[in-house]
């Protein structure tokens, strides 16, 4: 059957439509422009739009399993609530979405409170689908490639309390197996949640830290003021992304967001091997700035 892939041309979603593909699935990988599509061989790319009800109710023709995956965006919850109604409607027997770790809690973040909502309708209508809670993304920090190296700051304001960063090759990991298992399935399977994330939990200082480890030379941390960090975003991001960013950095400072050996050992349970850790991450980014 067919396997209708969203965020195709994303960090997550390229990794997820190329395991699909290397596992001989039938992947469909939905895009805004078929012109600039550049999918793996046996991807067929769909042309849609998460906006228009009726480029996606063509795109899930066929469709038995559906990976959901909407980036930040103002009209997130939009979209996330009419495919799921979408799927629904074309009966997809599988649904894997990416959501957020904290999205019941953080309920002062958009992008958080969006990605609850769709999980409370996944809930009250029993989708058939399982919930990935994914942590920050560790990729998200080498794009301070230019600070760290050449300042030898570390920007994020991640506050002393921890969070639980999480590698983007696990979160696409942990999404094909998930789509698999519900592809190959005889029919829709019950739900299921996961928290996504690594076995570290970094301060502004200690992730500071590793990256100087990793250089070989003095790193610190910039400091938490939030201030600064959304004035920072904002200069090259759309302002309402920057407030998003800066109410979730308010959120990590106040409350953390440290996983639990629990939530750890389950992950690692469904990887079939430990989450990757951030100096792992580290190390192997700094190695690849060098060649």
């Amino acid at each position: 059957m067919t396997i209708l892939v969203t965020g195709s041309t994303g960090r997550i979603g390229t990794l997820v439509t190329a395991q699909l593909a290397h596992a001989g699935s039938t992947v469909h990988a939905l895009t805004r422009s078929l012109d600039k599509a550049r999918f793996p061989a046996g991807v067929i790319a769909v042309q849609g739009d998460l906006l228009d009800a009726a480029s996606v109710r063509k795109a899930l023709i066929g469709v038995k399993t559906l990976f959901l995956l909407i980036s930040n965006a103002p009209d997130e919850l939009t979209q996330a609530i009419n495919t799921l109604g979408l799927a629904r409607e074309a009966g997809v027997q599988g649904i894997v979405y990416l959501s957020v770790t904290r999205a019941n809690a953080y309920t002062d973040v958009s992008h958080f409170t969006a990605k609850h909502a769709a999980e409370a309708m996944i809930a009250q209508l029993d989708l058939p689908t399982t919930v990935l809670r994914a942590s920050y993304f560790m990729q998200n920090d080498a794009a301070q490639k230019d600070s760290l190296q050449q300042a030898g700051l570390y920007v994020s304001p991640l506050g002393s309390l921890g969070v639980s960063m999480v590698d983007v090759r696990d979160i696409a990991d942990a999404a094909v197996i998930e789509l698999l298992r519900r592809d190959n399935a005889s029919g829709p399977l019950p739900r299921e949640t996961y928290e996504l994330s690594g076995p570290d939990a970094l301060t502004s200082a200690s992730a500071a830290a590793a990256w100087a480890a990793a250089l070989g030379r003095e790193v610190r941390s910039a400091g938490d003021d939030l201030n600064v960090f959304e004035k920072a975003v904002a200069a090259r991001a759309p302002a309402w992304l920057a407030y998003d960013m800066r109410a979730m950095m308010q959120r990590y400072q106040k409350d953390g967001s440290v996983a639990t050996p629990e939530e750890i050992a389950r992950l690692t349970v469904l990887l079939g091997r430990p989450p990757r850790s951030y100096s792992a991450f580290v190390t192997e980014t700094v190695k690849q700035w060098q060649v």
